[in-house]
């Protein structure tokens, strides 16, 4: 106990590969039974440690089990759609499907041991698969997993995500995390994680406003239209929800116009004063100068006779033709 975790870790892992090696080269165990062997190994030494290396108080892991807590919560409103999720939970079979993987993902913190952590984390996976082989009536891929793992995530936010991750990175045993699928499922989770602590406006396709109004929960995304409905659901219901959906996008649609009205009001004062400021420095810069009135000059034909240098005016002239 007196030592850090990560040294605890490097103990632990030393251990694992120190066993692993003598199975195998002394005693020549086949590599199917020491698999076995270091799953037993793993499991009696890491129940009694447990309470001991599991997000202890020297790391900063319950800070980061509540920021991804808080960041989930933030996030209630991402849809399946948004997310492109290829999963219809209007199958009843998917919905028990969804549930089921939201259980396990869940039921991942009661665990002691890193392999049965890894084990709930792999069912999960698995449940997800099916449902998204039962919606698309083909195998799914692993561009449909992620988003679709990212989802059950979002919709479970699983206690102590961070402290079961990092517990099974620092005491799970190597050959099972680097290899087969236990290994695969948990690489997901973490890039699920890490996703969704990055999400932004753009991960979503939405307006950098429209993100910031769901965030802040000013507004929610659009409802379900009527005809998504089962058929059982009233029809009072329906209706219901039209109207709140109406309503909601006339209130949108106000703070837009609220909005750009605000954004052309600063905008003609700021044109006003820009005018008005660049009229004060041409001012300044070349100032006005009015100049005495001239006296008016007299007409040609006037009878002036202070004007005696004028030109004699013209007379007429007969050319012989």
């Amino acid at each position: 106990q007196d030592l850090s975790i990560e040294e605890q870790s490097e103990c632990a892992q030393d251990f694992y590969q120190n066993v692993a090696d003598r199975l195998q080269t002394r005693w020549k165990v086949p590599p199917e039974k020491v698999e076995k062997a270091m799953d037993e190994v793993e499991k009696y030494i890491m129940t009694r440690q447990y309470k001991y290396v599991f997000c202890p108080e020297t790391t900063d892991d319950e800070k980061k089990d509540l920021a991804v807590q808080k960041r989930i919560r933030a996030l209630h409103w991402v849809t399946p759609q948004m997310l492109c999720v290829p999963v219809s939970e209007e199958i009843p079979e998917v919905s028990d499907m969804v549930v089921k993987a939201i259980t396990d993902i869940i039921e991942m913190d009661s665990k002691r041991v890193p392999r049965d952590k890894l084990a709930c984390i792999t069912k999960c996976s698995k449940h997800i698969f099916n449902a998204i082989k039962i919606t698309k009536n083909e195998p799914a891929s692993a561009d449909d997993f992620l988003p679709t793992l990212i989802y059950i995530v979002l919709k479970g936010n699983p206690p102590r995500l961070q402290s079961n991750i990092q517990y099974i990175t620092r005491f799970c045993n190597p050959s099972r995390l680097m290899t087969g699928e236990d290994g695969y499922y948990f690489t997901n989770l973490c890039c699920a994680v890490a996703f969704i602590e990055k999400l932004d406006a753009q991960s979503l396709n939405l307006s950098q406003e429209d993100f910031d109004r769901f965030m802040t929960g000013q507004s929610s995304p659009k409802k379900q239209e009527s005809d998504s409905f089962s058929p059982d659901v009233c029809l009072g219901v329906k209706q219901m929800c039209k109207s709140l959906d109406l309503l909601s996008q006339l209130n949108e649609r106000q703070e837009r116009i609220v909005s750009e009205a605000k954004k052309l009001e600063k905008d003609l004062i700021d044109w006003t004063d820009g005018i008005t400021k660049e009229v004060e420095d041409i001012v300044e810069k070349y100032p006005l100068e009015i100049k005495p009135k001239s006296q008016a000059l007299a007409a040609i034909d006037s009878e002036n006779v202070e004007n005696d240098k004028l030109p004699p005016p013209l007379q007429p002239q007969v050319y012989a033709g």
